[in-house]
């Protein structure tokens, strides 16, 4: 700060300045005022000489007062004067968690790689950075995502043409920078290769017509537009581990072989099991991973065994009762909801040429609850009956299914009207398999083990959901097939960035509660000065920043500070 002397024709003025940054400009800001050198004598009681000698000293004293950080910042508002207009004054800081993060990952290093290899001239790291975190905190399209990035302290250093060339490139080393991205996570948080979860969900976009890898397929939705299928492989401790996208019309069995060959490869992993549902437990798949060092878990349907396996697995006798060597009958259990028991019975078979152990689960909470499920169906079902309702469709869950449609009369004879009626023997035939649950495996371990690792597959499913939810993953609106894999390149490391951040917080907080506090981390920015917090502070507040060891939550934080925070996020 220095004594600034406005001349005029009368008298000499003086005032303490300092120099800011504003938009992009070197200025000043006066921050007191000290008067004509005429008031000054006269309340000083002295010569010229005697004022220049009082405001050096006074200037000292304010330099001294404004290096403490602890001092008070006083603000001098005008209730008469107008806020400038086009003026924006309230900034996200939020995103500074999600930076830290983002470096560390030294995705910014992985950018220059790509950066030298392309020969572009546009900022790769602060495209594909804020492509993440808008992802996260302000879900929507790259125009939307521009926009929103202007909401951050840090202002963006690209225009929107520049991101449409990014997303070229991005698409190009996508799976660069999933293998790169593994390696450095290691440094970052703990993974457990030795177990991987796969699955695979579809994504619709509101279009009609088939193009590219939009295909018509079965949709989770139940919708008749084209989706595009997502395959997703999740670490023991679940952390994203790498993802593929396929038409929509593709079989999901056959997904999963070409992208384990690629975490093989590209990953230099070999040793591991891999954990995933029936739907994705095709032979092939099995065999494939019965091999060297790979073995597998795999969600059984009993409904597709053989006849002497289902009679096997819902006999009442040979249970055991998990931690207990005792046999036991079903029959003799108490099948209330309020036994949360779980009994398991176990055998190796041979079914086409693989030795697999069959694990057979009963749960007398799980039979009740399938139990009230189909009770629903049947209560929809006979409302159907009621109403007479058109029966051309019939979807795998859907409550039609379980009504039978009779075109004769109890004597057999031809009716002239179709009778509806409940098909009790398909509901008695479906009924039987209450409460049980299957897996195939071809580990040697103990039951309680392979039951233990196959019961985190929900990880997987609850990540499906996140970024259809939080993450606003669909619906889809981009046209070309390399853009579509950029959008879920950056949900995909969005998800990344979530479950690092949520293992920090020592998984005490929802996902919601977490994005909803980055997201409201907001500040008002006082020029010359620094930002004022406006969010509440809370238990998650006070995680976030012991964990990541800087605070933005002081009543005001000064410039000096808030460039600190940024270096360090960066670091």
């Amino acid at each position: 700060m220095r004594i600034k002397t406005s001349k005029s024709k009368t008298s000499l003025s003086f005032s303490i300045i300092k120099s800011i940054y504003f938009e992009g400009k070197h200025s000043t800001k006066i921050v007191e005022s000290l008067g004509s050198m005429t008031s000054l004598k006269k309340n000083l009681n002295t010569d010229e000489e005697g004022v220049y000698k009082w405001m050096q000293l006074h200037l000292d004293e304010v330099n001294q007062k404004y290096k403490l950080e602890s001092q008070s910042v006083i603000l001098k508002l005008q209730p008469n004067k107008l806020i400038t207009k086009d003026h924006q004054s309230l900034f996200n800081g939020g995103y500074l968690f999600l930076q830290d993060i983002f470096y560390d990952l030294k995705l910014n290093k992985i950018c220059d790689q790509i950066s030298k290899k392309h020969n572009f001239d546009f900022d790769l790291t602060a495209i594909l950075s804020r492509l993440i975190y808008t992802r996260m905190l302000y879900p929507s399209s790259k125009l939307s995502s521009y926009e929103a990035s202007k909401l951050f302290i840090e202002k963006p250093n690209f225009e929107i043409h520049q991101i449409y060339r990014a997303l070229d490139i991005i698409e190009k080393e996508t799976d660069f920078i999933q293998s790169e991205v593994y390696k450095n996570s290691i440094n970052v948080t703990e993974r457990n290769t030795n177990i991987l979860y796969y699955d695979c969900t579809n994504y619709f976009f509101e279009i009609n017509q088939e193009k590219g890898i939009k295909k018509y397929g079965f949709s989770k939705e139940h919708r008749p537009i084209p989706i595009v299928q997502m395959g997703l492989f999740m670490d023991g401790n679940g952390i994203p581990l790498a993802f593929c996208i396929n038409p929509g019309s593709q079989n999901e069995q056959v997904s999963l072989i070409p992208l384990e060959k690629q975490i093989i490869k590209d990953f230099e992993l070999s040793n591991f099991i891999i954990c995933t549902d029936a739907g994705l437990g095709s032979t092939e798949n099995r065999i494939f991973n019965n091999f060297k060092n790979r073995s597998y878990i795999i969600t059984q349907s009993l409904k597709m065994l053989k006849k002497h396996l289902i009679d096997w697995s819902l006999d009442n006798d040979g249970w055991n009762l998990y931690g207990s060597s005792d046999i036991i009958n079903l029959t003799n259990i108490d099948h209330s909801s309020h036994n949360k028991n779980v009994y398991y019975k176990s055998r190796w078979i041979n079914e086409n040429g693989l030795e697999q152990m069959l694990i057979v689960s009963f749960s007398p909470v799980y039979e009740n609850y399938q139990k009230n499920i189909r009770q629903a169906q049947i209560d929809r079902a006979q409302k159907h009956i009621d109403k007479n309702t058109n029966m051309d469709k019939k979807k795998i869950n859907d409550p039609k299914r379980l009504i039978d449609i009779k075109n004769t009369t109890k004597n057999g004879e031809i009716a002239c009207e179709q009778h509806l009626e409940l098909n009790k023997k398909l509901i008695d035939k479906v009924a039987k398999f209450d409460g049980f649950y299957a897996v195939c495996t071809t580990l040697d371990d103990s039951v309680e083990d392979i039951v233990s690792v196959n019961k985190r597959r929900w990880e997987i499913e609850e990540s499906f959901r996140i970024m259809k939810t939080e993450f606003k993953s669909r619906p889809i609106y981009l046209q070309k097939d390399n853009r579509i894999k950029v959008h879920f390149t950056t949900c995909f490391l969005a998800l990344l960035f979530y479950r690092i951040l949520e293992k920090k917080l020592e998984e005490k907080y929802s996902v919601k509660d977490i994005i909803t506090t980055l997201k409201d981390m907001n500040f008002i920015k006082v020029e010359g000065d620094g930002f004022i917090p406006t969010y509440q502070r809370t238990n998650l507040t006070d995680d976030l920043h012991e964990k990541f060891e800087f605070r933005t939550d002081t009543q005001i934080v000064i410039n000096k500070e808030i460039k600190k925070i940024i270096n360090k996020t960066k670091k």
